[in-house]
């Protein structure tokens, strides 16, 4: 999982620096280490580092040249290091690689054994010996060849030494072509690396190669045949990419929240048609996704259920293909992923479609695999969401969820559901711009755990909840149906921990204070988050209370939502953390 970018320019043209600005950009997707390689057409120069994009800047004097492909990289073969950072070069040959080569120990001892020698630990450094082993001339030929060999997914660049272009291949990663305005052409991961460069963009299928000069662009199906390329408009915009005066683009993008639920709602009816159309004679719905996009499908459930009585479950993608689903024509799968690109996610889609199930994407990316795939996209138009955590994006699925739900349920109830949905996004600016959570954020830094609770709707946002506080604060914390609580947890209360419990429902209020008063008894710290005045009455002067404007309980996840990710900001901003980019952690998973 990587961010990867070439550059193709005039013979005058600094096209290290616009690779290295390009990487800046795709930090979001790893950021353990970064390289650029650079050539004029004659010698290849290269610079690599451990740690962020930023580590180049120094060294970028000493890179001149026309062409330049980058990466910025997050770990899964080898640890972190300069060795280990791309590009891997093999003579002449210099490669950048997204993606994972399944069977790179077998060729890396094959290879080994005709007198290779390799450098790192990574898996991508095969792809450098065997293209150059392949190479006699012809880009084109030396990479088809190559990928040949690979079992896996992989995005790749290729630079080599007398050669003025860049080849490119890509297999179950994604990969962009950018026709620029400035006699350059580009190719990245990713749409913001080039936001400001171009307007026009071919995506490149599965199985298809590229050949990317200054002045052209050859694009080439597995067969080595030129295809006419599909252009397609650029949809990242350069402005969406500043921090707008944040300090961090995860509180820059907490405050996009209720942009992205009115764009999301506007853009839906664009899709009503379909929707409808690829609900007929469905008995059943599954929910797929990871992370945050799970935990959004939790609250999808109760939409569906509830709204349009359709029985639905939810599967985290990870687990979806190895379960042996029971699929058939009557099955709808609804795929929720940010990027559209989570491995994971598109490869239960696959196995959906092959089963002969319908299957609806939910994303936040045009022209994604996942997008490609789908029976129907529903669009979720949060924009750019730079922050590993996601935040915009999720309050976005929930958005596209509880429209669909909306869109497929019995006329006579449709009308009023639709309309409260219009509320949501002042009632997030409210939250947002009104919450006071600093005295919570600061009880959940100085303690060794934070668990959060709630029943129905309550518990799918403490799912996220105590995810989001994880990745950004590092804090050990779980989620919990407050039910739950007496069956174990309860062993894990005392002084040092923090229970944050939401009630939203007022139906369901006096249950979940029970689980407030059980941790009070043991002497833990409580907190409550909630809409419900009398909840809030009842704990003052004896928990944290963290009140949220009241609304329909089917509403309260947009607002929960975002109370308790802004909780962990806070939290991540007292503990010195950069929330911006968790440890260990990209936003685009594109690997199993």
């Amino acid at each position: 999982m990587c961010g990867i970018m070439g550059c193709v320019g005039p013979a005058s043209s600094d096209a290290a620096n616009t690779v290295y600005k390009g990487l800046k950009k795709l930090e979001y997707r790893g950021y353990d280490s970064a390289g650029i390689a650079v050539t004029d057409g004659n010698a290849v120069n290269v610079v690599k580092k451990k740690g962020a994009v930023e580590k180049l800047l120094p060294s970028l004097a000493g890179l001149n040249g026309n062409i330049a492909i980058g990466h910025t990289r997050w770990a899964t073969h080898g640890k972190p290091s300069d060795a280990n950072a791309h590009p891997h070069r093999s003579g002449g040959v210099c490669i950048v690689h997204n993606g994972i080569i399944e069977n790179y120990a077998e060729l890396r001892e094959e290879l080994s054994s005709l007198g290779e020698t390799f450098y790192s630990e990574t898996d991508s450094e095969v792809v450098a010996v065997l293209f150059r082993r392949n190479y006699r001339g012809d880009l084109l030929r030396a990479l088809a060849e190559t990928v040949k060999l690979l079992k896996g997914s992989y995005a790749l660049m290729v630079i080599c030494a007398g050669e003025q272009k860049i080849a490119a291949a890509k297999y179950k990663s994604p990969l962009i072509i950018g026709y620029g305005d400035d006699g350059k052409n580009y190719c990245a991961s990713d749409e913001p690396a080039l936001a400001d460069k171009c307007k026009i963009m071919t995506v490149l299928g599965d199985g298809c190669f590229a050949l990317i000069s200054a002045d052209n662009v050859e694009i080439y199906d597995g067969g080595l045949r030129p295809v006419t390329a599909k252009k397609v408009p650029l949809t990242a915009v350069s402005a969406e990419l500043s921090l707008n005066g944040c300090s961090h683009y995860m509180l820059k993008e907490l405050r996009e929240v209720p942009v992205s639920v009115k764009n999301t709602v506007s853009a839906f009816s664009g899709v009503e048609s379909k929707l409808k159309e690829a609900f007929k004679n469905v008995s059943r719905v599954i929910i797929t996704g990871c992370g945050t996009a799970y935990h959004a499908g939790l609250i999808g459930k109760r939409y569906l259920e509830r709204f349009a009585g359709i029985p639905t479950e939810v599967q985290t993608a990870g687990e979806f293909r190895y379960t042996e689903p029971l699929i058939n024509e009557n099955t709808l799968v609804l795929a929720i992923s940010q990027s559209g690109e989570t491995a994971d996610t598109v490869e239960a889609a696959r196995l959906s479609l092959a089963k002969g199930a319908k299957v609806v994407a939910v994303t936040n990316s045009a022209y994604s695999e996942l997008t490609r795939l789908a029976t129907v996209t529903v669009p979720v138009a949060a924009g750019p969401e730079i922050c590993v955590a996601a935040t915009k994006s999720y309050t976005g699925q929930i958005a596209a969820l509880y429209l669909i739900a909306a869109t497929i349920c019995d006329e006579s109830v449709k009308t009023n559901i639709l309309g409260n949905i219009n509320c949501v996004p002042e009632l997030c600016k409210q939250v947002i711009e009104n919450i006071n959570i600093n005295t919570l954020a600061h009880m959940c830094a100085k303690s060794r755990g934070v668990y959060f609770m709630g029943r129905d709707l309550d518990y799918a946002v403490a799912r996220e909840a105590s995810l989001k506080l994880k990745e950004v604060s590092y804090i050990p914390s779980e989620g919990y149906a407050a039910g739950e609580l007496k069956h174990g947890t309860l062993a894990l209360i005392d002084r040092k921990t923090v229970s944050v419990v939401l009630i939203t429902d007022k139906e369901l209020a006096e249950k979940s204070a029970n689980a407030v008063e059980q941790v009070l008894a043991r002497k833990g710290k409580a907190a409550v988050i909630t809409c419900v005045k009398e909840v809030a009455e009842n704990f003052e002067g004896r928990a944290e209370i963290v009140l949220l404007p009241k609304c329909d309980k089917f509403l309260a996840p947009f607002i929960a939502s975002s109370a308790v990710q802004y909780l962990a900001y806070r939290t991540a901003v007292l503990r010195r953390k950069n929330p911006d980019k968790p440890r260990n952690l990209a936003k685009s998973v594109t690997v199993e």
